[in-house]
């Protein structure tokens, strides 16, 4: 991406969330930036590298992104990082005790929490990280308060030395909305200063930091008690008062506009005694949060009567929808009845892979085969479990393809000797958490075959780059990893390694059933770069002769979009006879060229655009 030189102070922008704490990174002085994509985060650091004054980079995972911003900090800089929220399982290794070093420079850990599971396999809450780690959590509920809370959530850093996460949901990522920005600050850096007690965290000197740590703990709680981010908000309706945090506090405002609310910016450590003097004011206390009980259940544990999950969902957004029969309930009003009106019936649009995405070809193969259980991991791949290839039995985190395929290898029941497995996995995926698990399955002697698919992408977030593309973050040429070399480094043998093009099936096919049937740990490569980025080449279209075309369908279930069924017509064949029969349609402004769909068509219906068709009398219906 090219820089962009930063608006003047004092404008308003029109900015999602992600943008807006991009742009307080930028405005705190902030030297360092680490990221590994994932939605709804991802924008985070592609904005931030737009920036001057900042080294950003895509780091191979979550974990190293961390400790890539982690270092910084120790150096005296202010650093930053972002993931989503399943990107912090990841790194938490780290994290649980970088809290107990804490940190010289500001360093904050923005995390993308996926509320209502827009893209996500789990709706974690990552609030629970700032309890077990013993850190503060700032709760933006706007994009306005996204950079405010992140240009406050350094200075916190800074005072208490201790990391800070700001806790974004989908909702404030993606949401747009009118932000007053400011100037950068340079801070000055301090650089590294020796000390083996505090960054050296053996088990004696990690024992002597753990009361340090809990005694920032206290003075964290005693600043959340008079915090300017947590608001109390007075209401004339007092029959029930709200505590609420981020995106759910507007939800709570536009439900119950007359009613107090205690909004918690500062979340983590809950001011009990602000709680206390606020239930005093109300007659019952709802605590309104996304999505698990955490502060309902330390007001409880403090003697504070509140209502929350008892009366709310532990699940998805608590919009107003929800909020209101709720809290009507528990005043035992009857809403009034509010005509419902039917949804609009739209045809289904099941997801699918991009036209003549390199994967269609895998998957098409995978499909043909029998006896075969193939096991998945994140990325586009993983929509091979849906229509029509139906080939992918399988997923629940990166990296795990590797080690839930040996697992089905050595805990394959008797009847099942016979059974091939296989993983699929993607480029950047395997770099980021892959790696080990081959490892694994290379030293544990597993007979496993492992689809190993180079898209030169982090395709499903946006194309980003990774050390396979031989790109750096701004486009720049970068090492580039040799796979084939990698994976015979860990060990697969020379002979069990092959690169093949995805878009020649008989080849895939061929190379895919020789090395499922040898007991032994083979890898195949696939080499075609993801169709949106810019290192593929369209090549020309191609369109259907109808009168070839017999309607098999075999090119429909290649499962490339840009080839569908279009009618079924009575035609009048050569001969004079009427049959009914399919018509098949490639929307050619949207074929790229690959070919996949003409290798399983028997009767070669399908060729270039400019080669014309012989007509066909089509007899409409009706």
């Amino acid at each position: 991406m090219a820089a962009v030189m930063p608006a003047p102070a004092e404008s308003r922008l029109l900015m999602s969330g992600n943008d807006a704490v991009s742009r307080a990174v930028w405005e705190a002085g902030v030297r360092v930036a680490a990221a590994y994509p994932g939605t709804p985060a991802t924008e985070m650091l592609e904005v931030i590298s737009t920036y001057p004054d900042i080294y950003a980079e895509w780091s191979v995972n979550e974990k190293v992104s961390l400790e890539v911003a982690f270092g910084a900090a120790m150096a005296g800089s202010r650093a930053f990082c972002a993931m989503k929220h399943v990107g912090m399982n990841v790194a938490s290794d780290a994290l649980m005790t970088m809290t107990l070093t804490g940190v010289s420079g500001g360093l904050v850990i923005a995390i993308a929490d996926d509320v209502g599971l827009s893209s996500s396999q789990n709706e974690q809450d990552s609030r629970y990280w700032g309890r077990f780690a013993h850190v503060p959590v700032l709760e933006p509920a706007d994009s306005q308060e996204a950079h405010d809370f992140t240009l406050a959530a350094f200075d916190l850093s800074e005072r208490f030395q201790v990391p800070v996460i700001v806790r974004m949901t989908t909702r404030i990522c993606h949401v747009k909305g009118l932000v007053v920005v400011g100037e950068r600050h340079e801070k000055p850096v301090a650089g590294f200063v020796k000390d083996v007690g505090r960054w050296v965290m053996v088990p004696g000197a990690a024992g002597r930091r753990l009361p340090l740590m809990f005694e920032r703990e206290n003075r964290l709680r005693a600043e959340a008690e008079v915090s300017a981010l947590n608001v109390v908000e007075n209401g004339s309706d007092r029959r029930v008062g709200f505590v609420t945090s981020g995106p759910a506090y507007m939800h709570v405002r536009e439900s119950f506009p007359d009613a107090p609310v205690l909004k918690l910016g500062f979340s983590c450590p809950v001011p009990f005694e602000l709680v206390r003097k606020f239930a005093a004011q109300c007659d019952r206390l709802v605590v309104v949060e996304e999505v698990e009980p955490l502060i309902e259940t330390e007001l409880k544990a403090q003697g504070i009567s509140v209502s929350g999950k008892d009366i709310l969902p532990r699940s998805g957004e608590l919009s107003p929808n929800v909020l209101k029969p709720a809290v009507a309930g528990l005043l035992g009003e009857v809403l009034p009845e509010v005509a419902k009106v039917k949804p609009m019936q739209v045809f289904p649009r099941p997801p699918t892979m991009c036209v003549a995405c390199p994967h269609l070809g895998v998957y098409y193969t995978l499909a043909q085969m029998r006896n075969v259980t193939i096991s998945g991991d994140i990325g586009c791949y993983t929509l091979g479990f849906g229509q029509p290839w139906n080939a992918l039995d399988a997923c629940i985190s990166m990296g795990a393809s590797m080690g839930m395929a040996l697992g089905l290898d050595k805990g394959r029941a008797d009847s099942e000797k016979d059974k091939k497995v296989v993983a699929v996995i993607g480029d950047s995926t395997f770099l980021h958490m892959g790696m080990q698990g081959l490892l694994d399955i290379v030293y544990n002697r597993g007979n496993v075959t492992v689809l190993l698919l180079d898209n030169r992408a982090v395709g499903m977030t946006g194309g980003q780059s990774n050390p396979g593309t031989g790109r750096g973050i701004h486009g720049e040429e970068a090492p580039r990893v040799d796979f084939a070399s990698l994976v015979k480094a860990l060990g697969v043998r020379e002979e069990r390694v092959h690169v093949v093009d995805p878009y020649e099936l008989p080849t895939l096919f061929k190379t895919l059933r020789q090395e499922t049937k040898i007991a032994e740990p083979s890898v195949i490569i696939t080499n075609q770069p993801c169709v949106l980025v810019e290192h593929y080449h369209a090549r020309k279209p191609f369109k259907v002769i109808d009168d070839k075309c017999t309607g098999c369908g075999n090119c429909v279930d290649v499962g490339c979009p840009a080839i569908h069924v279009t009618r079924r017509d009575k035609v009048i064949k050569p001969s004079g006879k009427e049959v009914e029969r399919s018509f098949v349609r490639i929307e050619s402004p949207a074929c790229t060229g690959c070919g996949l769909c003409l290798q399983p068509c028997a009767p070669d219906a399908i060729v270039p655009v400019e080669v014309l068709a012989m007509p066909i009398h089509v007899v409409k219906k009706g």
